[in-house]
């Protein structure tokens, strides 16, 4: 069995996130008129450590997209860090395989007592 005792591999706090990022502003495109068609207000995030590239292009403002990509990127590190729990298989109770082996000695029971004598059989 193994425990993760180790911390995360990437670091999701901020400031950590943009030293290790590297930002490009791209042209949004899109309804929002002049102010974002002609302005770079797209952000894309690389995320070197990761491999992951995040974009935000919903908002007018530059600000407002940058803040947005970084929140996501945060979301995406913290879906990576997850490490489940290792799971402990239980043993089945001696009872409860008895209590199964009865029930499957039942039933075949009555699956024979459903067919036909054999002639020549047990009937003696």
């Amino acid at each position: 069995m193994v425990l993760a005792l180790h911390p995360p591999p990437y670091d999701t706090r901020l400031a950590i996130m943009v030293a290790e990022s590297t930002v490009e502003y791209v042209r949004a495109g899109g309804p929002g008129g002049q102010h974002r068609n002609k302005r770079e207000t797209g952000i894309r995030l690389v995320h070197a450590p990761s491999g992951l590239i995040i974009m935000a292009t919903e908002r007018r403002s530059r600000a407002q997209n940058e803040s947005l990509a970084f929140e996501r990127l945060r979301e995406r590190l913290a879906d990576l860090n997850y490490v489940p729990e290792a799971r402990i298989p239980t043993r089945t109770p001696r009872r409860a395989k008895a209590a199964r082996m009865d029930d499957k000695r039942r039933v075949g029971e009555k699956k024979r007592g459903r067919s036909r004598p054999r002639p020549g059989g047990d009937d003696g």
